[in-house]
């Protein structure tokens, strides 16, 4: 794999560049309620020498009723600044399941401006299994300044992709497994119909990772997103549960060299509770 500061790097290159001045490294691990992990506890417990903790629950619109909605921009560099990511930084964010959580923070930089940001492919499992170090005292960061410009084409609403479900362009692409796409698995969380958005095409995020959770090559993770039935000639909307493995998609698309995507913030957490906007069940 090519390592790319800009979209992901390997354990490899992180342990090359570990004790750059200029990096920031962010521990962004999250997991579903039924899963029975504490993301907080494992990161005080183990984590990459100088990670920072990055809270997907706390760092989120506290206005909104839906679940780590996109925080307000000044929300957003006040924890960075806190946290002492700023201007000039190279950011790397890892989770503990491998790939998955980080990408959601990956997308927040983005969405902020912020360029100079990658997911560690494989994360803390692949980090830990190759012998590489981890510590238990949190980093003592010093405050700098971050300058954000938020990029709106990044990100859409329930109301502009009720508009892409009627006309299929952009494409809608679903990250959720098979099974809730279809209509065939309670979703997690309650009160939410089954089923997916009306158009939508399924590529489960697990399909563009390999075994032990690196991602896929550029041309094997465009292959499965073809043989998905997705249009890369067209500008890609993706969705999921709640936004987090939508920006798995998000990444692989960019990394893959299609820019023009944009992520459903609301996901299906907004769209299945929504009584107004129609659901489909069974295949794409």
């Amino acid at each position: 794999m090519a390592d790319d500061p800009k979209t992901l790097v390997s354990t490899a290159w992180l342990a090359k560049h570990l004790k750059d001045p200029d990096l920031r490294l962010l521990d962004a691990s999250w997991y579903l309620p039924d899963e029975g992990r504490d993301a907080k506890a494992e990161y005080d417990a183990a984590h990459i020498p100088g990670a920072r903790f990055f809270d997907i629950d706390e760092i989120s619109d506290a206005r909104s009723d839906l679940p780590h909605m996109a925080p307000p921009v000044e929300k957003f560099m006040s924890r960075m600044r806190a946290m002492g990511v700023g201007d000039g930084h190279q950011v790397v964010v890892y989770d503990g399941a491998g790939l998955f959580s980080a990408a959601r923070v990956w997308w927040l930089f983005r969405l902020m401006g912020q360029e100079n940001v990658a997911v560690l492919d494989g994360g803390l499992p692949k980090w830990v299994a190759e012998g590489h170090p981890t510590e238990d005292m949190p980093p003592i960061p010093r405050d700098r300044h971050m300058t954000v410009r938020f990029q709106n084409q990044l990100v859409r609403d329930v109301t502009q992709v009720a508009h892409a479900s009627k006309l299929g362009d952009p494409q809608i692409v679903d990250a959720r497994a098979a099974a809730r796409f279809r209509g065939d698995a309670p979703e997690p969380r309650e009160g939410l119909r089954a089923g997916h958005i009306p158009g939508s095409r399924n590529v489960p995020f697990g399909t563009l990772l390999n075994d032990d959770k690196t991602m896929k090559t550029p041309d094997e993770t465009r292959a499965v997103f073809e043989a998905a039935g997705v249009d890369l000639e067209k500008p890609v909307i993706t969705s999921c549960g709640s936004g987090v493995t939508a920006s798995v998609l998000a990444l692989a698309l960019e990394r893959m060299g299609h820019h023009s995507w944009s992520l459903y913030d609301g996901s299906w957490s907004e769209w299945g509770m929504f009584p107004t906007v129609p659901v489909a069940t069974g295949e794409a």
